[in-house]
């Protein structure tokens, strides 16, 4: 009898520690986990959602942890729940008609989006499933073929991962190509091609007299030295909060997207590292903050975007997804077709003017193609909101391209490409997580100009 009680005592006993062991364990690995699991709700709820896809694993970076992450939607409810086994770290993203997807505990109160009229769109007319693609040369076909690697091994073909291009030429749609399973109504996910669409937001925002470049104090909780912070400082990525842009888990980036109920609190409570405009950190929260500013001047909310730029371009299919707290997640979360990628591009090609009226400032897409001097800087070429072709040593950063390029760049491989000598936007999307070399896209641009020329 009491060789039994002492078994049952020791059996008790190592329950307990193991328990404790697990919780322990789960405890410091718990944000690890919501990170993953957030990412795969997000991106479950958004691909089926926002892009009409029934696929949304392909979308799912490579990672250890994506084996063990499974995904429930309840459609009528318009919840997707993402967790570890369906056992632990449950994160929930919750629908909303033009405003995506949102990870919150409970769904968000996003308001009513305006109405979007795609009239006034040039890119618009065509974008009906039934309507055929512009009819393009050999020569832009071979571009396109290019593009999407008809000349590479399957593997490769794959892992380059193109989805989509569309290239048009002096305000024209001249030519475009879908992957398997896309079409010009298939919304795609710009990543941070979003920072630019930010730039012009702001600019349209700075054209009203709602904000201005040189405005301070942004935020009320800053009583000390990030008071100096300024609109521009969080455009030019100069601000110098401290950041880190790697996409991991448990990082301050992937904490922000996928963690953070407020995305714009976080990031404005961060320390200060250097002094505002002095060194140059690629930081996606420096533009989900000025987001979190510009909806508090508007009062606008999520709907910012829809109102201030998306409406008068009649960009109808974008979403510009927002957190919990309403605040557009301008860094990383607008969605539009390819096309509206290529209209958002000939918007910054004509420096701001949209069916005979100027909604940027004058002069605005020359100051965001302006690369200023600081005494750090981890992107070189980087204005606010674009990139440049010649950097400020006077070299390229596509010798192949003329030296008045400029562009809109996201993660897994989106741009949209402008070079305003030729008339010519050229949008690539896709999906290349490990294919991080540009020169396809550049092939493409170069052989597009070659072939229109």
């Amino acid at each position: 009898m009491h060789i039994l009680r002492r078994v049952i005592v020791i059996v008790a006993v190592t329950a307990l520690v193991l328990i404790a062991a697990f919780t322990g364990v789960y405890l410091w690995q718990k944000p690890i986990l919501l990170t993953g699991t957030g990412y795969a709700a997000h991106n479950a709820c958004a691909v089926t959602e926002v892009a009409g896809r029934d696929d949304p694993a392909t979308d799912l970076p490579p990672n250890p942890l994506v084996p063990y992450l499974e995904v429930a939607s309840d459609e009528q409810a318009g919840e997707t729940t993402g967790s570890v086994l369906g056992l632990i770290a449950h994160q929930r993203a919750w629908f909303t008609e033009g405003f995506g997807c949102t990870l919150a505990d409970q769904r968000p109160e996003l308001g009513d989006p305006t109405p979007i009229d795609d009239a006034g769109n040039p890119f618009a007319g065509t974008a009906a499933p039934e309507a055929p693609s512009p009819e393009a040369d050999a020569a832009l076909e071979q571009a396109m073929a290019g593009a999407f690697g008809d000349d590479l091994a399957a593997s490769e073909t794959e892992a380059l991962g193109t989805r989509a291009v569309v290239i048009a030429k002096d305000g024209e749609l001249v030519a475009e190509r879908y992957a398997d399973g896309f079409d010009a109504t298939t919304p795609q996910l710009g990543w941070s091609m979003s920072k630019s669409v930010t730039d012009l937001m702001t600019g349209v925002l700075v054209q009203q007299g709602v904000v201005a470049l040189d405005d301070d104090h942004l935020r009320p909780e800053w009583s000390d030295e990030r008071a100096d912070i300024t609109v521009e400082d969080l455009l030019r990525m100069q601000s110098g909060l401290e950041w880190d842009e790697t996409y991991d888990l448990g990082t301050p980036i992937t904490r922000m997207l996928y963690l953070e109920p407020d995305m714009g609190a976080y990031v404005a409570s961060l320390p200060l590292l250097h002094e505002p405009g002095t060194v140059q950190q690629y930081s996606s929260g420096s533009t989900t903050l000025l987001c979190s500013v510009l909806t508090e001047r508007t009062g606008l909310g999520a709907d910012l975007p829809r109102q201030s730029l998306l409406g008068p371009l009649g960009i109808s299919s974008a979403v510009f997804e927002a957190d919990a707290a309403g605040t557009p997640v301008c860094s990383s979360y607008l969605w539009a077709t390819p096309r509206d990628w290529a209209a958002i591009g000939q918007f910054a090609l004509q420096d701001g003017e949209w069916n005979g009226e100027q909604l940027l400032p004058e002069g605005w897409m020359d100051e965001s193609l302006t690369v200023t001097d600081v005494e750090k800087t981890d992107d070189p070429g980087y204005g606010m909101g674009f990139r440049v072709n010649e950097l400020p040593d006077g070299s390229l950063r596509w010798p192949d391209l003329p030296a008045d390029t400029f562009h809109m760049s996201g993660h897994d491989g989106q741009k949209v490409i402008m070079v305003p000598s030729e008339g010519l936007v050229v949008v690539r999307m896709g999906f290349t997580p490990a294919y991080n070399d540009e020169a396809s896209e550049v092939q493409l641009v170069e052989d597009a100009i070659a072939a229109l020329g």
